[in-house]
């Protein structure tokens, strides 16, 4: 078999240059998030093929990279179905291997936990622009915190972390499951047609209002249903203030502490935020996963024309797990997206250390080359970035690259002189 030196679709080679840009990002993203008082933990890659499984990670749970099972284990001539041969599966996010986590861990952790994770996550998904098969997540969570103090931290934390990455002019779309449900049972859908109702909702941005109520038309729900549906967005687009509409429009339908809920989320954080963004109600916003129970947020970049992360509460997770469920929330920051960003905006790394470099001569003394190296060193020790090669024959394009890379002060060191 041939070999190919190019990456496994969906997935690749991280060149120096954006390595450099993603690992000041992570840096921000761990300063800003332990600032805050976030706390990092590591899961395996791989779970138990039955955690990823649970019908808890909606349409991600297709996209799963399942994992042969290894030795005797792997009986191919016994298998009657994929579940004879599979075992684990890598990881698709990082909500699911948290909640497994904190039922392991919970007599050993604080309450309420604020946890920062930092992991690559794989999805059998089709590659695009700023979407990978491999890619990394950034997720920080509260885990035992009931009230909508976990939102407004979870909230100031990212739109802080993305500040100090340089974005403005960004929004944060805020949303409630129990307002999606309420709208929809308020027009007349049955319970159990709510996610399908949801899926449509969710094209929105793509297809528009009356793109979705052709949609939910042609799928087979009554056209006054749909019409008393829309009318509700309609209705919102017009109001001076979205929520408030709701809560009288839907009545009884909506309990009044959800808008309530809403209402202290968004004062909280319009009055404590550094960042420059803005914090919008927007009641198409579904989010995919399943085990969302209440408010749901996400990022919205104008630069991208498509959401840079998001997250919301999962009150039942844990519970899957333990049989008692805990209240938890998590916000998650779209990093491979922000990196594509800042690599298409031109982005240099701000740094503090001078980067120079010391080109020896082929055949360099050992006896100089001992003194060069203690040069360097010593420069380092001072705070110098300092890298040491050997001078290629065209040393011109050797010192046009090295410039480009930042190599403000660049020195030659040659046999028949001395080392200064």
């Amino acid at each position: 078999m041939a070999l190919t030196k190019k990456p496994v679709n969906g997935m690749k080679d991280i060149l120096p240059q954006e390595m450099e840009i993603r690992d000041y990002v992570q840096q921000v993203i761990r300063e800003t998030y332990r600032s805050f008082g976030f706390t990092p933990i590591e899961t395996p890659c791989m779970e138990n093929i039955a955690n990823l499984s649970s019908k808890q990670g909606g349409e991600n749970e297709k996209l799963i990279f399942k994992v042969l099972k290894r030795g005797e284990k792997l009986k191919l001539e016994e298998a009657k179905e994929e579940a004879d041969l599979v075992d684990f599966g890598m990881r698709y996010d990082l909500t699911v291997p948290l909640a497994r986590f904190y039922a392991c861990h919970a007599n050993d952790l604080p309450s309420p936990f604020k946890a920062l994770q930092m992991g690559n996550v794989w999805r059998a998904d089709r590659p695009q622009r700023g979407r990978y098969r491999q890619f990394m997540q950034c997720d920080i969570d509260i885990i035992g915190e009931p009230g909508n103090l976990a939102e407004i931290e979870l909230i100031l934390a990212t739109t802080t972390t993305i500040g100090r990455l340089g974005f403005r002019n960004f929004e944060i779309r805020i949303n409630e499951r129990r307002i999606l449900k309420a709208m929809a049972a308020y027009s007349g859908f049955a319970e159990e047609a709510f996610d399908a109702v949801f899926i449509t909702l969710d094209k929105m941005d793509k297809i528009g209002i009356e793109g979705v109520a052709e949609e939910l038309v042609r799928e087979g729900f009554e056209e006054s249903a749909v019409e008393t549906y829309l009318g509700l967005f309609r209705g919102i687009e017009t109001a001076e203030d979205g929520l408030a509409y709701l809560a009288e429009k839907l009545g009884d339908c909506l309990a009044p502490e959800v808008r309530q809920n809403l209402t202290e989320i968004i004062e909280s954080v319009e009055g404590a935020k550094t960042a420059d963004f803005r914090l919008v109600f927007d009641p198409t916003l579904v989010r995919g996963m399943s085990y969302y129970t209440g408010t749901i947020f996400e990022i919205a970049m104008p630069e991208l024309g498509a959401a840079c992360g998001g997250g919301g509460r999962y009150d039942r997770m844990v519970g899957k797990f333990t049989g008692s469920d805990v209240p938890a929330c998590g916000f998650s920051i779209g990093f491979e997206r922000i990196v594509l960003l800042l690599m298409e905006s031109g982005f240099t790394v701000p740094t503090q250390k001078p980067k120079a470099a010391y080109l020896i001569e082929k055949n360099f003394p050992a006896d100089k080359l001992a003194r060069v190296i203690a040069k360097a060193q010593a420069a380092r020790e001072a705070g110098q970035q300092v890298l040491v090669v050997r001078m290629n024959k065209n040393k011109r394009f050797q010192k046009e690259k090295l410039e480009a890379e930042g190599y403000a002060d660049i020195l030659e060191f040659y046999a028949d002189r001395e080392v200064e």
